[in-house]
């Protein structure tokens, strides 16, 4: 069964599952995200759209409701578990709408009346805004709780904190690498910061705000962070042949680079020969076979340390989401592949 389906019988109003409050908590921090950003842009001469299908659905939702899961794993109440997601949703904001100006594409995080064309102004709206529903979320949620602006504050701070360890990273290599670092410390030095890092950073604001953590959270975060890992190395494999070109660390190009064969490094890098990764991969099927089980370690284990042990069963199914979500699963139909 699909993963997404697993989650809706698991969700479903006459489910015995203690987890099924998952999907309405997920709808309630996503409608406060959308409500509040719809307040702050009043009068600003830009409107939200409507608000439905694809922006509520759980599978352009899955990464929210992974970092759901792990609060509900916490012990977290209904109130500040739907805060946090609002929360991720400003950090999903803010995060999209940079790489989408460092990258020079659009992916969409904020439907407002913009013009489709005008992709570097509506990724800078994206970004103001959903800074400015952080700190308006947090502020409101303080004022009616009884706790200090200053708890606001320091969790406002906390969540760019977090953002920037990432930052940093990205902006090491916008200016194109000098050298290709073997393929663990892409992963150490690289990934780390990159991706897993981000993902652990959905826990940077309940840092602040709760008066205390569970135990256990320190174990969900690895999971995150694995799980993040294993997501970066499938980009790697959508993204090879861009990457080369823009001189960025690649996973599976630090393989190749540090690999004992020098034809194979001289036409990927040295003398790029290939348009696209497939046409690279179908001509080196066990870089692919070694690229994607590295990912699938990573997945499984992240997978394995986020949910709780009746939950396991979801492992596999979330992890060939993940691999489709990213587009390698596309990538080993185009090579008339199975997967692994």
């Amino acid at each position: 069964m699909d993963i997404i389906d697993i989650l809706k019988d698991m969700c479903g109003s006459d489910s015995k599952d203690p987890y099924c409050p998952l999907a309405t908590d997920l709808q309630e921090g996503l409608g406060l995200y959308w409500q509040t950003a719809g307040t702050i842009l009043e009068d600003s001469g830009i409107s939200l759209s409507s608000i439905s299908g694809e922006f509520l659905a759980l599978a352009f939702n899955f990464f929210s409701a992974l970092f759901l899961y792990s609060y509900f794993r916490a012990g977290i109440p209904k109130d500040r578990r739907v805060l946090y997601v609002a929360v991720n949703q400003c950090l999903r904001g803010m995060v999209t709408g940079c790489d989408n100006i460092l990258d020079n594409e659009y992916k969409q995080t904020l439907a407002t009346d913009l013009p489709e064309e005008s992709h570097k102004f509506r990724s800078i709206i994206d970004i103001m805004v959903s800074d400015r529903v952080l700190f308006n979320m947090l502020t409101d949620y303080c004022v009616q709780n009884g706790l200090s602006l200053d708890t606001a504050k320091k969790s406002s701070a906390a969540s760019l904190t977090a953002l920037s360890r990432s930052g940093v990273q990205e902006a090491s290599e916008e200016a194109g690498i000098s050298m290709r670092l073997p393929p663990d410390e892409v992963i150490s030095k690289v990934h780390h910061y990159k991706t897993g890092s981000l993902f652990e950073c959905i826990w940077a604001v309940p840092a602040v705000m709760e008066a205390e953590i569970s135990p256990n959270v320190a174990g969900l975060k690895q999971g995150l962070h694995d799980i993040g890992i294993g997501c970066q190395i499938l980009d790697d494999m959508m993204d090879l042949v861009k990457d080369i070109e823009d001189r960025r660390h690649n996973f599976i190009a630090s393989l190749v680079y540090h690999g004992e064969d020098a034809g194979i490094r001289k036409r990927l890098l040295e003398k790029p020969s290939y348009d696209s990764p497939a046409a690279f991969f179908s001509e080196f099927p066990q870089i692919l076979s070694d690229a994607h089980a590295k990912a699938m370690t990573f997945l499984e284990s992240g997978l394995g340390r986020l949910f709780r042990e009746d939950h396991l069963y979801m492992k596999q199914p979330a992890a060939a989401f993940l691999v489709k979500r990213i587009g390698v699963a596309n990538l080993f139909n185009q090579l008339g592949r199975a997967l692994p």
